[in-house]
């Protein structure tokens, strides 16, 4: 079976620079490209202004086809105008790829916000891996970012991590973010109890990484423990990284619980496209 990245446009310059990065992991992963447009629900109004609404959005899957032609043109592409709700309409979609990505912010969106609705509604939720971009890729810098804390969705992300960066022939690195208890600032031996309690808990977590360095042998490892918060640390780290990878619990009625509030941070904040990967569930 074919494998089948879906990139969901909207004319926006993010979304278009999304296509382009859709199209090239496309063609590093020999798959397919399924570009989706979604246009809202018929409602009543006059027949000419329904025909004027028609051209637009065939206008925009056409301009996204040719961005995807232009950044990879070997690979296998089809796009599609489809009427719905946009966030109902991809998450069908991403039910059976492998791949989802979208820009990080729509027409019509608020200046101040980098990360739009559809994005926040999606990010945690999709059964598939969710990309979010940004702009352009202006640089290509040869290395992944993963934050790796030991817990089960951050496995998950590393799988896909390990995956990217052998695609790629990056190197990857991994970030381990470990914020200190609050304890009291006269507590005697404060500083040595925080140092120790980081060293055990960074030996703890390298220690897990075995089965990926085994089953990756020829991607190049870094991996780098750090005291501070997640958010701020892996958006440093994001400023020279192709993509930074962060893994999702993927449960929970308020999405952003689901989401977390580390992917939500650095979906806000990150200088390079995120890859938001979801834990799997039992039986999926």
């Amino acid at each position: 079976m074919t494998s089948t990245i879906v990139v969901g446009v909207d004319g926006s310059a993010p979304s278009l620079a999304a296509v382009e990065y859709a199209a090239r992991d496309a063609a590093r992963r020999n798959a397919a490209l399924r570009i989706i447009h979604v246009w809202p629900p018929l409602t009543m109004g006059d027949r000419e202004v329904h025909e004027t609404g028609r051209r637009h959005h065939e206008g925009i899957v056409a301009e996204a086809q040719r961005r995807a032609w232009d950044a990879a043109p070997d690979i296998e592409i089809s796009a599609h105008l489809i009427r719905g709700d946009v966030i109902d309409r991809l998450d069908r979609e991403a039910m059976g790829a492998d791949e989802v990505v979208i820009g990080s912010r729509g027409m019509g969106g608020f200046a101040g916000l980098i990360l739009g609705s559809v994005g926040l509604a999606l990010a945690g939720h999709t059964p598939a891996p969710l990309v979010v971009v940004r702009k352009p890729s202006r640089h290509t810098y040869g290395e992944i970012v993963a934050g790796y804390d030991g817990s089960e969705e951050s496995e998950t992300a590393l799988d896909f991590a390990f995956a990217e960066a052998e695609r790629r022939d990056a190197r990857l690195k991994l970030v381990y973010a470990w914020q200190p208890p609050t304890l009291a600032a006269s507590a005697a031996g404060y500083g040595t109890l925080i140092q120790k309690m980081f060293d055990e808990q960074t030996t703890f977590v390298w220690q897990q990484l075995a089965p990926w360095t085994e089953k990756f042998p020829h991607v190049p490892v870094e991996h780098t423990g750090v005291c501070g918060h997640p958010v701020y640390v892996l958006s440093e780290e994001s400023r020279t990284a192709d993509l930074v990878i962060v893994g999702s619990r993927g449960r929970g009625v308020i999405r952003s619980t689901a989401l977390g509030s580390v992917g939500y941070g650095l979906l806000h904040r990150a200088h390079c496209p995120v890859a938001i990967v979801t834990e799997k569930e039992d039986g999926r």
